[in-house]
């Protein structure tokens, strides 16, 4: 029998498609979505979902209890956007709902935990081509010193209370489905919509701004797949990676199916976001640990991008 399944953050960008594809793997009954507010008519109508604040440990506890979840994914978090405005927020809701969750963990009541980094974890001071996944880390944005924190926090818990917590380090995330949370890669997502209501596109980044991304069934299948596999007693939050891109070539790559799209360049306090993080990041160890690959180029997303979108707003 499946062990049962929560989603803390099941509304957010990652967090609605990964409650889909749970359910989809599993069943609707055993994977319980919860976020502060509700989502979107298909993740409500496809099993149960509870509202919750993940800043409050007594109520995980509670819906812990109520459905004898065995395994959780943590996906709320303020991302670095919104973070920066609310440096203090950010830091409750990043941290203290990993730390209730570790908690619970470490006293049995929860058999195994998801949570996620992020490439914001790197600074200015990190390698920016082909960054390693042990290296110097010097995060000047306050999700990415949250992240860094987390990733310490739980190493913490799996050395000295063997509590089994997986981890990857996300890069910016695209999906047609979901709208961005407040991210600096919000633009990738963005650039897709405008090059179909509008013909158009404003970028708040530079045009030759390399950041690595991945188009979203990489990311769920990451996610999933960590959690699935037998994995070594150290911890790690691994990077994984897909593709790698700037504003100019994800617009050149648009242009090969609407030939009159524009784009043009604003930058602003993003900018100075973006030009702290890596340019491409080395995945080998995830690669060779728990067997991580991708699927999908810049050219086959903006295809699947554009195709879907178009059918998204005609509808």
């Amino acid at each position: 029998m499946i062990d049962t399944i929560l989603i803390l953050g099941a509304c957010g960008q990652i967090g609605t498609e990964l409650t889909l594809k749970l359910r989809e793997i599993y069943s609707n009954t055993t994977v319980i979505a919860s976020d502060i507010r509700e989502g979107n008519t298909e993740l409500m109508g496809s099993g149960p979902f509870e509202i919750l604040d993940v800043t409050d440990k007594e109520k995980i506890a509670a819906i812990v209890e109520k459905y004898n979840v065995s395994e959780v994914y943590l996906m709320a978090a303020m991302l670095s956007v919104t973070a920066e405005e609310h440096p203090q927020k950010a830091w409750n809701l990043n941290i203290n709902s990993l730390l209730h969750v570790l908690d619970l963990a470490k006293d049995g009541l929860i058999k195994k935990v998801f949570w996620p980094s992020s490439i914001a974890v790197f600074g200015t001071t990190t390698p920016k081509n082909n960054t390693p996944q042990e290296t110097i880390m010097e995060p000047t944005t306050v999700y990415g010193i949250s992240k860094l924190a987390g990733e310490r926090w739980c190493a913490y818990y799996k050395d000295k209370y063997n509590v089994d917590v997986r981890s990857v380090r996300y890069p910016g995330i695209i999906s047609w489905k979901t709208n961005p949370g407040g991210g600096t890669t919000d633009y990738a997502v963005e650039i897709y919509h405008k090059a179909i209501t509008d013909n158009f596109y404003n970028c708040f980044l530079a045009e030759n701004t390399r950041l690595p991304m991945m188009y979203m069934n990489d990311a769920i299948k990451g996610t999933i797949d960590i959690m699935q596999t037998e994995l070594s007693k150290h911890f790690f939050s691994y990077n994984i990676s897909a593709i790698d891109f700037t504003p100019k070539e994800i617009a050149l790559s648009i242009q090969k199916h609407l030939p009159n799209f524009r784009i043009e360049y604003t930058p602003d306090f993003r900018q100075q976001i973006a030009d702290s993080w890596p340019q491409s990041i080395d995945d080998t160890k995830a690669r060779e640990d728990w067997n991580w690959e991708h699927s999908f180029d810049l050219e086959k997303m903006t295809e699947v991008m554009l195709e879907n979108l178009k059918n998204k707003y005609k509808s």
